[in-house]
């Protein structure tokens, strides 16, 4: 981790559980943290917490759904704290629905964050790490569930498998492309 201290990281859906506790845990090993959420106020209770810390914390608004918010959000990053040099690519949406009856509001916003908007987040960051020649890692949240098929109990979730293995499979050739332009850059699923 010492390579990373002083450095930048974005982490999407900062504000709960495994965003949260990532962007505490880089805080704490010194490296600057812009946790991105919609409920930004979360972000910012947890930055009251890590007063101690030898790294920051930055809360910024963002609703990963609409890109506008997120290019914004990049370019308040690079102005303001610098270039990106870990993205965690963790937000998440699931929401139950099934391919019978489901809405297809529910399967478009389900695949806007757990898909889209984490490409988005990716060219955006490895856009700024190849501008100033960083060898950095990309990491994406995955799911059991975007690895292999799960029997489950009611047939209301198949949406989110289905954006999960997509961020398996989007990852995978990515990592192609990386190795493909020679750029150094890491990327991982978890």
């Amino acid at each position: 981790m010492e390579r990373w201290e002083g450095k930048v990281a974005i982490v999407t859906g900062a504000s709960v559980g495994i965003g949260a506790a990532t962007a505490k845990l880089l805080v704490q090993k010194g490296v600057k943290v812009v946790g991105l959420a919609r409920r930004v106020e979360l972000i910012e209770e947890l930055t009251c917490s890590l007063t101690d810390a030898p790294g920051e914390l930055y809360a910024l608004k963002c609703d990963l759904s609409k890109e506008e918010e997120i290019l914004e959000a990049f370019a308040w990053v690079k102005e303001n704290v610098g270039p990106v040099h870990i993205l965690v690519n963790n937000a998440g949406f699931i929401r139950p629905t099934d391919l019978l009856e489901g809405s297809t509001e529910d399967w478009r916003f389900t695949f806007d964050v757990n898909v889209i908007a984490m490409c988005i987040c990716t060219r955006e960051a490895v856009k700024v790490m190849r501008e100033n020649g960083i060898a950095g890692h990309v990491i994406n949240l995955g799911s059991i569930v975007g690895r292999y098929p799960v029997c489950l109990p009611t047939p209301n979730l198949n949406v989110y498998p289905a954006s999960k293995y997509a961020v398996t499979a989007l990852t995978e050739n990515m990592r192609q492309e990386l190795r493909y332009h020679n750029t150094g850059i890491k990327v991982t699923v978890t």
